[in-house]
């Protein structure tokens, strides 16, 4: 693309804001069949990234949008606020593990850019952390950040994925623990977008097993996916001759969680078939050999060694909420499984990736339970027998168990109104004291109430929806009100608290989340009512949590905005197109908008478990009825909606936010403002620097104030 004509493409989307309108976008009509069934697509060829004409009408969008955006009420003042609070100089801690006698953590501490890896003695003392991987120091221009990490058993050595610009394409890199200094060779292409990356040590921290990506000449074609293999890597050996354990024969869309026993050395390898919730299961023995021990289809989720060489399971198999089931080692049949803890009336947790939600002790099993939102942790001896449980706050999220010396443990507790902290559990005692591994809130949130009620569906299912408010607040329809949800790939959407929601309740704005089906707020059944060909359910359970809050009172129609992101981006789409009158302004981030052409991309495949595929016809007539980018009607009246996504993005192709822009400009009628804003250097939202985040909070909350008729007061209160 030429310089004049870059100069020409962005003195004509400075036409448009002054005329009031978007830069045109040009119509090239490709139609596809299916089934039968004839689709039109007029803006097939901004899929391209890469094209200098779809980069040119990319930036065209970005200059048009910042020509509203900038001009907003009061943005100079919210942008004040925003940074104030996102920059306050409060710590936080995250990804907490213990090995070796450390205690290491991802810390939090603005105005750095991005968190980075710290180890400290023990939860009491973060004023002894030491800095081991600081990548706002690698990359000054803050390009750099931390996928995840994974100490030695020893604690001696540290590996951690390191990627930029938000892609999650994370190669390892080994530090020392007590120096700090990058130690012996980065191990390439171990974690990517999606299906992610996961290490595991050998007991005596030689080497390790990885979970690897094609490289070079390994890549498949371009119209394969991505898959992943199990690797060997040792200590102090050229990367191209690590050792191939297992993976060839795994689906292309497997995803994979690597597990080693510290005192045996065996290896648990968990395979998800991409994102739907499916999971297979296989043991690596001190001798080599690996043998499968739970199939996909099986309905076991999760397998954690226990301490009498044996596993306890997390099973759904005749039980949709989830139980417990234990399995000695030397003979891996899970249909001959001992039930330890049956079936109740809430969900065991079982989330791939991070922290285990069945932890087991010498002594006892720790385990988080769902309770349509919230979470809390129950504790049973090795037999199944309830004990007593750590004290936990009220209406709140448990998670990150963490073993320490013996049987006490850490664990990670939050709500809406109180920070998150680790807590430390000693059942010996029976006490639970909150050290000082907690984050500092820049806000207090004193004089909020947090009700909780059910919205009705319209097949009768009753939907949470978790309600922040002042407590002052009058519920007479005239308060401003945000909403937002997700519904999705058995994601619980748990109570958080995030100091940036002050930006919009101390204006007076109601926050409200929803627990929307398609999640796992209520065991599988609750996911199952809300994917593949019954995802309709997901947009109606949303819709009726809005008519509640209207019709209750919070709010009405035109004081309402609605946001999400990813497969919240999808609902966000979804609710424009089917109930264009029921909010007053949306926020969409990095979404998803067509259905048909999703599970093309590098990154698709991994999808088609959740929603289905275009070759099925079932899944085809259902998608395509819903499908946002494939339901904008012309000459509806569309609410204002502001486009968020990442050039980078690894999970979410930003084509799809491009045509779903173009499709709404072009289907308008009105002067209502349809934005897109593209990040150049950021993706799906790991990774984000500081700066950037503040800048998406801006323009989401000047879009919301502006078009809910928020007159912005400045308030006298200060971060700490």
């Amino acid at each position: 693309m030429t310089a004049l004509k870059s100069i020409a493409i962005l003195l004509l989307a400075a036409t448009c804001v002054r005329a009031g309108g978007p830069p045109p976008t040009e119509e090239v009509p490709v139609t596809d069949t299916y089934h039968g069934t004839k689709v039109a697509d007029a803006y097939r060829w901004l899929e391209d990234g890469s094209d200098d004409s779809v980069r040119a009408w990319s930036d065209a969008q970005n200059a048009y949008a910042r020509g509203i955006l900038d001009h907003l009420a009061s943005v100079d003042e919210i942008r004040a606020r925003t940074t104030e609070i996102y920059a306050a100089r409060t710590v936080s801690y995250s990804d907490v593990t213990y090995s070796g006698g450390h205690l290491f953590a991802i810390k939090r501490h603005p105005p750095k850019q991005h968190p980075f890896l710290v180890v400290m003695p023990s939860a009491e003392s973060p004023h002894m952390a030491r800095v081991i991987v600081d990548p706002n120091q690698l990359d000054p221009h803050g390009g750099t950040s931390i996928d995840w990490y994974v100490p030695s058993h020893n604690g001696k050595l540290v590996a951690v994925s390191l990627s930029k610009g938000g892609s999650e394409s994370g190669d390892v890199h080994i530090y020392q623990t007590l120096m700090g200094r990058e130690v012996h060779e980065v191990v390439p292409r171990v974690n990517g977008g999606t299906a992610g990356g996961d290490v595991a040590w050998t007991p005596d921290g030689s080497g390790f097993f990885y979970t690897r990506y094609p490289r070079g000449s390994e890549r498949p074609p371009a119209d394969m996916h991505f898959y992943q293999q199990i690797c060997f890597h040792r200590l102090g050996t050229p990367t191209d001759k690590d050792t191939y354990e297992y993976g060839k024969d795994l689906p292309r869309i497997a995803e994979i969680q690597l597990d080693m026993d510290g005192k045996t050395g065996r290896l648990i390898a968990t395979v998800q078939d991409g994102d739907g919730g499916e999971f297979a299961h296989f043991l690596r023995s001190t001798d080599g050999q690996w043998k499968q021990f739970s199939r996909f289809g099986d309905k076991t989720l999760q397998a954690a060694f226990g301490p009498n060489d044996d596993l306890f399971l997390v099973s759904r198999r005749d039980a949709p909420r989830g139980k417990i089931l234990r399995i000695p080692i030397d003979r891996l049949d899970v249909s001959a499984a001992e039930t330890i803890v049956p079936q109740g009336k809430d969900s065991i947790v079982s989330e791939f990736g991070g922290a285990p939600t069945v932890m087991p002790t010498d002594t006892r099993l720790y385990v988080e339970y769902q309770l349509g939102g919230p979470s809390e942790i129950r504790v049973f001896d090795l037999e199944g027998r309830s004990l007593p449980a750590p004290k936990q706050l009220p209406v709140s999220t448990v998670g990150g168990l963490m073993r320490l010396e013996k049987e006490e443990i850490l664990f990670y507790n939050a709500s809406y109104i109180a920070p998150p902290a680790r807590y430390h559990y000693d059942p010996t005692t029976g006490r639970t004291s909150r050290p000082r591994l907690a984050t500092d809130s820049p806000v207090d949130f004193s004089n909020l109430e947090v009700v909780r009620e059910f919205a009705t569906s319209q097949d009768g299912t009753k939907v949470p929806v978790n309600i922040l408010l002042p407590k002052t607040a009058k519920r007479d329809g005239s308060n401003p009100c945000v909403v937002t949800g997700y519904g999705g790939y058995q994601v619980n959407i748990t109570p958080s608290f995030r100091a940036s929601r002050q930006i919009l309740l101390e204006q007076g704005v109601i926050y409200a989340v929803a627990n929307l089906r398609g999640g796992g707020e209520y065991g599988a059944e609750w996911h199952r009512q809300g994917n593949l060909t019954h995802k309709q359910n997901v947009f109606d359970d949303f819709a009726a949590v809005l008519q509640h809050l209207i019709n209750r009172k919070y709010t009405s129609s035109k004081k309402l905005a609605i946001t999400g992101g990813s497969n919240g981006g999808l609902l966000m789409g979804a609710l424009v197109t089917q109930h264009p009158d029921l909010a007053a302004a949306v926020v969409s981030h990095v979404g998803i908008y067509d259905m048909l052409r999703v599970e093309l991309s590098p990154n698709g495949a991994f999808n088609i478990p959740e929603f289905g595929t275009v070759t099925n016809p079932d899944h085809f007539r259902a998608l395509h009825a819903y499908s946002p980018y494939h339901n904008v009607r012309d000459g509806v009246r569309y609410p204002p909606t502001l486009f968020l996504t990442g050039a980078n993005d690894p999970r979410v192709d930003p084509m799809q936010s491009r045509k779903m822009t173009a499709r709404l400009q072009a289907a308008s009628t009105t002067d209502t403002p349809i934005l897109l804003r593209t990040s150049a250097n950021t993706g799906h939202g790991g990774g984000t620097p500081l700066a950037e985040r503040i800048n998406n909070s801006v323009d989401a909350n000047a879009f919301i104030f502006q078009h809910l008729g928020v007159q912005y007061r400045p308030t006298a209160k200060r971060p700490g």
